[in-house]
């Protein structure tokens, strides 16, 4: 019984990053920025890094999609200020862990507002849209350490 009410709360939270998310902006002088695309649906990205020695500063996106691809990456770069590389690497492989199935990555309590997609690796054609944002955090971070 309890479970339809947490699928309608998660439903208005990946509603609410849609329609207001976080940390969508221009920025200023960033460290990194990648420039991603999933040509299937019209999911678009662009993510901005400040990089400081081995932690993100900063985290921002601009970037038109479907709700899913947009609120992923609007709950993603909420989570990444002040994190680590290692922190932030380890967000996006338990992300990825998420969406291909695996239940304990969607109860762990580190992943914050980003539980509320565990319902989408139900949708095989709609986790491209959710690891957007992640695939494009990963070739960041890799740009941020070759450099």
């Amino acid at each position: 019984m309890e479970e339809p009410r947490l699928d309608s709360l998660y439903q208005q939270l990946i509603l609410e990053h849609y329609r207001a998310p976080k940390n969508k902006r221009e920025m200023d002088d960033p460290s990194v920025e990648v420039h991603l695309a999933n040509p299937v649906c019209g999911d678009e990205i662009r993510l901005q890094l400040k990089v400081e020695g081995d932690h993100i500063s900063d985290v921002s996106f601009v970037g038109q999609g479907c709700s899913i691809s947009q609120a992923a990456v609007s709950m993603m770069t909420a989570l990444l200020k002040g994190r680590s590389l290692s922190e932030a690497d380890s967000l996006a492989e338990r992300f990825k862990e998420m969406m291909h199935g695996d239940e304990a990555a969607s109860k762990d309590r580190a992943m914050g507002d980003l539980r509320a997609l565990a319902g989408v690796s139900k949708f095989p054609v709609r986790i491209k849209c959710a690891l957007l944002g992640f695939d494009a955090l990963q070739q960041a971070m890799g740009k941020a350490g070759s450099e």
